[in-house]
């Protein structure tokens, strides 16, 4: 078991940003295309940026996930990034909210302002 945990440890991202649930981040990943067939295949790759709130933050370690939540085109959008993959960019926490719970699935059935999640006061 210790030898999968120095594995593990080995592979953990020292520059990943703090955030919690509640935030809204902005999560920039680098997406790699392939075109073509054959001899002819090419890889291009590109970033794209995702932004939305946090609902969700699970697991510990290299397995450690984040679930991002938006609203595009009036349907809501949920994507799952793990934490310490070499895909993720960087993260950015956009604005900091006040969040009383772990997960926040309640969010998913409400609309318009009743989803929003307060911004954290500074004291």
């Amino acid at each position: 078991m210790r030898e999968i945990e120095t594995i593990e440890r080995s592979q953990l991202r020292e520059d990943v940003t703090p955030f919690v649930p509640g935030d809204t981040v902005k999560v920039v990943i680098e997406i790699k295309e392939t075109t073509g067939m054959g001899d002819k295949k090419t890889v291009r790759s590109r970033t794209q940026a995702f932004q939305g709130l946090v609902i969700r933050r699970q697991g510990s370690g290299a397995r450690e996930t984040f679930t991002v939540r938006k609203i595009s085109f009036g349907v809501g959008v949920e994507r799952t990034f793990p934490v310490h993959s070499p895909i993720l960019k960087e993260i950015t926490v956009v604005q900091e909210g006040d969040a009383r719970r772990a997960k926040l699935y309640y969010i998913r059935k409400k609309v318009g302002k009743a989803a929003r999640v307060r911004k954290k006061k500074l004291s």
